[in-house]
């Protein structure tokens, strides 16, 4: 069993394009995840304690390896930290403060925007080209993500309003472009020592803000199922999303792992229709088709190239 585990796991780590899907799904289940949290605990104690269990989790059964290429991010440490800092913590600190101060609508359409930034960014700072076939692609799922925001109803779009919580919206967006960017200066470890770096500063990071909460009596110290949704954001979206976008990025580059985000929306809405019981529409079908549609198209350049070698 323990071999087959293995060499499941070896062969997904070559898979890229699986990889970042994989790591879409885990973190539309976190903003769900968000919604359930409401009266179980509190926002700060989430971002802290996810952070908490995959250090621990990291160390238990990575230790070895931790121990053994630590001595390698010696004079990183300030990337290290501004990673774990602004990637993790920053962004999810801005993000919760922003969803109570927007609109699901607006938040949904806002998220778009990280694709944009990493193409634009991946394209000014590291001269990265971005082809025909990838701003078609990009327009199309943003088209995808625009039926699943106005659930098919374009006079939503119409009444649509922005207020100071989309600026921060917008700030977060731009919070996990720039980590996005940064991954391709990583040092030359393995992902997993590297992401137990990330881990401990997003810690030490969060404390802050869960003092700043506290001194606010905002606090809330979780329920038992609070409990529950603190493991799953810890094991799935903090842990093994993360660490299969690291290696995605790896395989397959910022810009072509980015576009990929654009079906959190996407599987947002289809968990809330398994989950929370919500009404299943036409739109939802439309939305998913447009967002694989336009990856489907961006990455059509790719493909030929793969099978012209």
């Amino acid at each position: 069993m323990k071999d087959f585990a293995k060499r499941a796991a070896h062969w997904l780590y070559q898979k890229p394009l699986l990889l970042v899907i994989l790591t879409t799904l885990m973190w539309s289940g976190n903003a769900l995840a968000g919604k359930l949290a409401v009266g179980q605990v509190s926002p700060m104690i989430v971002v802290m304690m996810r952070w908490v269990l995959v250090s621990i989790v990291l160390v238990v059964f990575f230790r070895k390896m931790i121990v053994a290429e630590w001595p390698l991010l010696k004079g990183r440490w300030l990337y290290v930290f501004c990673m774990g800092g602004i990637g993790f913590t920053f962004f999810n600190v801005v993000f919760y403060i922003a969803a109570h101060l927007t609109t699901g609508v607006n938040m949904t359409l806002l998220q778009g925007a990280v694709p944009v930034f990493v193409l634009v960014g991946g394209y000014l700072v590291y001269r990265t080209p971005i082809n025909a076939a990838q701003w078609c692609g990009f327009f199309v799922t943003i088209a995808g993500v625009v039926t699943i925001s106005a659930r098919g109803d374009l006079e939503i779009l119409r009444h649509l309003t922005f207020n100071l919580g989309d600026i921060g919206l917008l700030i977060s967006c731009l919070f996990l472009a720039g980590y996005v960017l940064a991954l391709r200066q990583k040092p030359q470890i393995s992902g997993m020592a590297l992401f137990a770096a990330f881990a401990l500063c997003a810690f030490m990071s969060s404390i802050p803000f869960v003092l700043i909460e506290n001194r606010m009596g905002l606090t809330q110290w979780p329920t038992p199922f609070g409990w529950g949704i603190i493991a799953y954001v810890s094991l799935f979206p903090s842990l093994a999303a993360q660490i299969f976008f690291i290696r995605a990025i790896e395989l397959i580059g910022a810009s072509r792992a980015s576009l990929f985000t654009n079906l959190l929306p996407v599987f947002g809405a289809f968990l809330s229709v398994l989950v929370l019981g919500e009404p299943f529409g036409l739109y939802h079908a439309v939305s998913l088709l447009l967002v694989v549609g336009g990856i489907m198209i961006a990455e059509q350049v790719t493909w030929s190239k793969l099978k012209g070698a």
